[in-house]
C-alpha cells in the first residue's frame, strides 16, 4: 500500500489491504541492532518469551498467558524429533519444545544479545542449538526437520513467499509448520494504516505486515496444506495493556529509562509510543493475530 493511495482515500474509508510496508525499509542488520539495543527493555517488559500471552479464561497472570501460548505451539509440534525455531528470540519457546518432547531444536535469531541469553539457559531435556543467522541465508539441509515453528517472527522478513518456501524446503514430507503471526485486518481504514500499521512496522523494524488471508495464500504457494487456522486476536490483545502498564511503571521509577526516551539521538526511544499504537490497533481491529498450522504433503 503506497502513501499516495492512502492520501487519495478518505480517513474513514476501508481499503483493500496489500502488505503494509514501512516508509523506511528494514533489513536484517536493522532488526538485529533494534533487539540488541533494546535487550534489557524487552526482557523486563515482555519477559523471556518476547511474544503475546494467550488469555483463554481472562484470569491468567501475564506469565501464565505467555506460557499458555507457548504450550499451544508445543502441542502443535507433536512428536517431532528435529525442530527448527525461526526467529527464536531468547529461546524460551525452543526450550519448552525441547523439554516437553525431547526434540533437538535448532533456533535462529539475528540478535547477538538474544543468542547470548539463550545459550546461557539450561535445558532439562532434549537440546537447543542457537545460531545467529538470517533465515533467508540459512544453511540448513533440505528435508531435515520434522517441524518448523515461527512465533511472531515472519513480519521481520522481506520476500514473504520466499520465507515460506524456505520453511517448506527444510521440512520433511509430513512435517508441520507452526506459525503465530501478526497480521492486519482484511480492509484497514486509511487512518489505521497511516497512524497505526505503517508506524508499527517502521518503529518495530518490520519488513511488512499482511492480512491473515495473505498468510494463508503464502502457505499455499509454498505447497503446504492447512491443518489449523485460528484467529487469536481477542485472546492476545490484553498483552498490550500489560506492557503499557509496565512501560509507565518503568518510566516512573527508572531514571535511565526516562533519559533514554528523552534522548533524541536514540532511534529506538519511540518504543513507548509503539506500545500505545499496538494497543489501539488491536482495540480497533486494525491488527489481527493468527495461529496457523500447515503440513508438507
Amino acid at each position: 500500500m503506497t502513501g499516495s493511495l492512502i492520501e487519495r482515500v478518505s480517513p474513514g474509508a476501508a481499503i483493500p489491504c496489500g502488505v503494509i510496508v514501512p516508509r523506511t525499509p528494514s533489513d536484517p542488520a536493522a532488526v538485529a541492532a533494534h533487539y540488541d539495543r533494546l535487550d534489557a527493555f524487552y526482557r523486563e517488559l515482555w519477559g523471556e518469551h518476547v511474544h503475546h500471552g494467550l488469555w483463554t479464561t481472562g484470569r491468567e497472570t501475564p506469565e501464565a498467558a505467555a506460557e499458555a501460548l507457548a504450550a499451544r505451539v508445543v502441542e502443535a509440534v507433536g512428536e517431532a524429533r528435529e525442530v527448527v525455531d525461526v526467529g527464536c528470540g531468547y529461546g524460551a519457546t525452543s526450550r519448552r519444545i525441547a523439554e516437553a518432547t525431547g526434540a533437538a531444536v535448532t533456533a535462529l535469531t539475528l540478535s547477538e544479545a538474544q543468542a547470548a541469553y539463550a545459550r546461557r539457559q539450561p535445558v532439562a531435556r532434549g537440546s537447543v542449538r542457537v545460531l545467529v543467522q538470517d533465515w533467508l541465508q540459512n544453511d540448513l539441509p533440505k528435508a531435515s526437520a520434522d517441524a518448523v515453528v515461527a512465533v511472531e517472527s515472519t513480519t521481520h522478513m522481506p520476500e514473504r513467499e520466499r520465507v515460506f518456501r524456505e520453511m517448506a524446503r527444510v521440512l520433511r514430507p509430513g512435517g508441520r509448520l507452526v506459525l503465530c503471526v501478526w497480521a492486519t485486518s482484511e480492509q484497514p481504514r486509511a487512518w489505521e494504516i497511516r497512524h497505526l500499521l505503517e508506524p508499527i512496522c517502521r518503529e518495530g523494524r518490520l519488513a511488512g505486515m499482511g492480512s491473515l488471508q495473505e498468510n494463508r495464500a503464502w502457505l499455499a504457494s509454498a505447497g503446504l496444506a492447512a491443518e489449523t487456522d485460528e484467529d487469536w486476536s481477542r485472546e492476545v490483545a490484553r498483552t498490550w495493556t500489560v506492557v503499557a502498564r509496565r512501560v509507565v511503571a518503568r518510566l516512573a521509577t527508572d531514571r535511565a529509562t526516562r533519559q533514554f526516551v528523552r534522548d533524541a539521538s536514540e532511534a529506538d526511544r519511540v518504543f513507548a509510543l509503539t506500545v500505545a499504537r499496538l494497543r489501539l490497533a488491536f482495540a480497533t481491529g486494525a491488527m489481527r493475530y493468527g495461529f496457523l498450522v500447515a503440513r508438507k504433503p
